[in-house]
C-alpha cells in the first residue's frame, strides 16, 4: 500500500482539502508555494494514464473543483497543473497557485511551513471547496 493511499485512508495524517468517495486533495507536505495541493484518486493506481477513462475524467473535473477553491483560498493569476509521478507509486496531480510560470519549477526551494500554517491553508481551501 503507498503512503498516499495510507494518508486517503486515514491511517496517515495529511492536511486535507477536498474528498469526495473517489478522489482525496491534500496540502504537499514540501510545497512550492502556500496552497500548493495533491490530488489523489483513493483506488490505488501507479501511473495516472492507467486509470480507466472515465476515472480519469471524474479526476479532472475533481482536481477543477479543487483549483477553483485553491484560486478563491489564495488569490493567483492561474492555478497550474502538473503530473510528474516518479516521487510515489500512486498517481496524483500537482495544483499550484501561480503568480508567473516560475512558481511551477520544482527546482524551486520549498517552503517550510509550520503545523499551524499547514492547517490554515487547509481550512482555507476547504471552506472555499464545493
Amino acid at each position: 500500500m503507498s503512503i498516499f493511499s495510507k494518508i486517503a485512508a486515514g491511517e496517515i495524517p495529511s492536511y486535507k482539502c477536498a474528498e469526495n468517495e473517489k478522489f482525496y486533495a491534500f496540502l504537499d507536505i514540501n510545497p512550492l508555494v502556500k496552497g500548493h495541493t495533491l490530488v489523489i484518486p483513493r483506488r490505488e493506481v501507479d501511473y495516472i494514464f492507467d486509470l480507466e477513462d472515465d476515472e480519469l475524467a471524474e479526476m479532472q473535473v475533481f482536481a477543477k473543483h479543487v483549483a477553483i477553491a485553491i484560486k478563491k483560498a489564495f488569490p493567483c493569476v492561474k492555478v497550474g497543473m502538473a503530473v510528474l509521478g516518479l516521487e510515489v507509486p500512486h498517481a496524483h496531480i500537482h495544483l499550484i497557485p501561480m503568480q508567473s510560470e516560475k512558481d511551477m519549477l520544482f527546482s524551486n526551494p520549498k517552503l517550510k511551513l509550520s503545523e499551524e500554517e499547514f492547517k490554515e491553508i487547509a481550512a482555507k481551501i476547504r471552506a472555499e471547496f464545493k
